[in-house]
């Protein structure tokens, strides 16, 4: 949640070039509607707050470095040995971990502005308004998605455990008092009610009616913010998410026949049962070695 609502203001501030008063009063309409979250409220008091010593806004006078006391790389641990896929969440923790590179990046803008690249700016012509909506829809977009990836966690362990963690309940009590706190909770609450078995957010249909009403703006920012080289890891890497579960067919059937070649992990086909080997070619040196009945494919 940190991440995306980072996300969300660098992108006003830098791409649609408003101000930290402009910035503050966007993030409290934000709070006044679906977005609204401690962690939106807290934005906007954060955007606007002077600073005591000395002129301008504190904000502007905070290092860009993020700190971790470790709850993100935990999360991130647990979702890879449940194999559960989190990138949003993933992508906000390596997010922290680029910010602590602060010499470097100093020095490697300073290497690309000498070469002709420049840092990113306001756009041209840019409709404020719109990119606000439309920042707005890709945010709420991002966080169901991030959510979602939460809940399948915590889902993955209370199965492994036998714990029967109520996943409706649970959003009940971050409701009452937790920093991702959020109007919304109440509707993941209902969504676990409809279905206890639900198997991700994604899925629940008014969850599903909101994603599909935001995408076209959720791409537009995405877009936007790759072609003026803001780096929006958390909204991208929703999207994508959002994307490969949505598909039928993904090119992971490319990624099996090259696990296959280099290392026997065998595969399994459309048209017949059973996991199935090829020698691609006996020339190249394509192996033919057992897989090991402990290897998870």
């Amino acid at each position: 949640m940190y991440a995306c609502n980072a996300e969300a203001y660098d992108i006003l501030h830098v791409v649609g070039g408003l101000s930290n008063d402009e910035i503050s009063k966007v993030f409290t309409e934000w709070n006044n509607g679906h977005l609204k979250s401690f962690l939106i409220e807290i934005t906007a008091i954060i955007a606007a707050k002077k600073d005591e010593m000395g002129d301008g806004y504190l904000l502007d006078k905070i290092v860009d470095k993020t700190g971790s006391k470790g709850t993100g790389k935990w999360t991130v641990q647990q979702a890879a040995e449940l194999s559960v896929a989190a990138p949003t969440i993933t992508a906000s923790l390596d997010g922290r971990y680029m910010s602590a590179l602060k010499d470097q990046r100093v020095a490697a803008a300073k290497f690309y502005h000498e070469l002709g690249l420049k840092a990113p700016s306001q756009a041209e012509g840019i409709d404020k308004a719109k990119l606000v909506e439309d920042v707005s829809q890709a945010l709420y977009c991002s966080k169901i998605c991030s959510y979602a990836q939460g809940m399948n966690i915590i889902k993955a362990k209370s199965d492994e455990k036998k714990w029967n963690i109520d996943l409706g309940g649970l959003a009940r009590i971050w409701k009452g008092g937790c920093i991702i706190r959020a109007g919304f909770l109440d509707r993941i609450k209902q969504a676990y009610q409809r279905d206890p078995n639900l198997p991700s957010l994604l899925v629940d249909p008014p969850f599903a009616q909101d994603l599909v009403k935001c995408e076209q703006a959720w791409r537009r920012v995405v877009s936007l913010a790759v072609a003026n080289g803001v780096p929006a890891p958390g909204m991208m890497s929703s999207l994508s998410y959002f994307d490969t579960y949505r598909r039928e067919k993904l090119p992971a059937n490319l990624v099996q026949a090259q696990r296959d070649f280099f290392g026997s992990h065998t595969y399994e086909r459309i048209d017949k049962e059973g996991w199935f080997h090829t020698v691609w070619d006996p020339n190249f040196g394509s192996a033919d070695s057992i897989t090991t009945s402990a290897y998870i494919r």
